[in-house]
């Protein structure tokens, strides 16, 4: 039977280590933490120092490896995205039909189709700029403004009911469709004019947004504002408007508002170019052909078509006349009268300014109207194409 002496195995121990200490033999050390030169102490500034190092190494090594993945995968971008850039107006409107003018300088230099004149607050100096930067060719664009197609102003107006909300016109369309009796009328409440980037857009007494044309740059932000959308983008050009935008019928329209179209054809019957048709008992026109003579004017019974003409200058026969007597036949006044083969006159009371004698002289012999330099310009382009012609008629006959 074997005798377990505590004493006598720790002495035992005892020796067995001197033995390994004294040959310098490793001794094997078990246990949690074995083997790990515990200190009493911590020196903090030496933790610091190797934990800066540290993270400056790893920072160091991430910094390169971005690097290298930056270059290896960059995407180049073409230089002149930037000189497209800075030469646009950065309204940020969207007339141009993309969310910035930073997407719009991108796609107008790589993309082919997208044309450099559609920043049109920046007009024409912008778009000649663009072109010259991305090669392309700027074409000539006519020049354009907001129109109000509202006259109903709270003079001339009925209102269902008083509205005291927030004086917004997306707000005041929510208490069942607005307070004003033609629901397609302006509300008057201002949200176009606040919504203009260039201040170009201000209210009237009449409580009737109003366009200033210096100012007003076409970029259509007032249009998309207006929930009713009365406010349309057309040519400056044309001066003769169908300023209503109600679709009831002549009996409401007239009772709801003063100055509202009742469709009653009177323009249509009027209108010597058919510009004019009545479309869902509104008379709408068609720009294109409109020529600005101003007659439905004269003969709109409410005056919902309106001149911006404020003062129509009045034509004059010049002694290029023929006295071909196209201006007699054509004048709606009668104020063009001669004799065939002699130069023809104009009376100055009767004239009210329309041109089209101007329009249909085939000499541009008659001049003073609104439209004449447009007329005398196409007329010098029709016989410099003549001349042209004829010289090379006689060219292929020579040989």
């Amino acid at each position: 039977m074997l005798d377990f002496n505590i004493t006598n195995i720790l002495s035992d121990l005892v020796q067995f280590i001197n033995i390994f200490e004294f040959n310098h033999i490793p001794v094997p050390l078990a246990g949690v933490g074995g083997g790990v030169d515990v200190k009493e102490t911590v020196d903090l500034m030496e933790l610091l120092k190797f934990t800066g190092v540290f993270l400056l190494g790893l920072s160091a090594l991430f910094g390169l490896g971005l690097a290298f993945a930056a270059k290896k995968f960059a995407v180049k971008e073409d230089p002149r995205v930037d000189q497209v850039s800075e030469v646009l107006a950065h309204a940020h409107c969207g007339a141009c039909g993309f969310p910035g003018c930073r997407q719009y300088a991108e796609q107008v230099v790589l993309n082919p189709d997208v044309k450099p004149t559609l920043c049109t607050p920046g007009g024409a100096a912008t778009a000649e700029a663009v072109a010259k930067i991305t090669g392309k060719v700027a074409e000539q664009t006519e020049p354009k403004i907001a129109r109000i197609q509202c006259q109903g102003g709270c003079s001339k107006s009925n209102r269902r009911f008083k509205y005291e909300g927030i004086k917004d016109c997306k707000a005041a369309i929510l208490a069942s469709g607005g307070d004003k009796a033609c629901i397609y009328g302006c509300l008057g409440y201002g949200s176009c004019s606040r919504a203009c980037p260039f201040g170009a857009m201000t209210m009237n007494e009449e409580n009737l947004p109003v366009v200033d044309p210096v100012k007003c740059t076409a970029c259509g932000v007032c249009a998309s504002t207006c929930p009713v959308q009365v406010i349309e983008i057309l040519p400056v050009a044309k001066e003769v408007l169908v300023s209503c935008h109600s679709k009831d019928k002549g009996p409401v329209a007239k009772k709801n508002c003063q100055v509202s179209c009742i469709a009653c054809g009177l323009c249509v019957k009027t209108c010597p170019y058919n510009a004019l048709k009545v479309e869902n008992f509104l008379s709408v026109m068609d720009y294109d052909k409109c020529k600005v003579c101003g007659l439905c004017v004269r003969k709109c019974p409410t005056n919902a078509i309106v001149d911006n003409i404020p003062k129509r200058p009045k034509a004059n026969v010049t002694d290029k006349c023929i006295g071909c007597h196209a201006c007699a036949k054509i004048c709606p006044v009668s104020a063009a009268s001669g004799e065939l083969k002699s130069q023809h006159v104009i009376d100055q009371d009767k004239c009210i300014g329309c041109g089209i004698c101007t329009a249909r002289c085939p000499k541009a012999a008659i001049n003073g109207t609104f439209n004449y330099v447009e007329v005398a310009e196409a007329y010098e382009a029709k016989q410099v194409a003549l001349a042209k012609a004829k010289a090379e008629r006689e060219a292929a006959a020579k040989t």
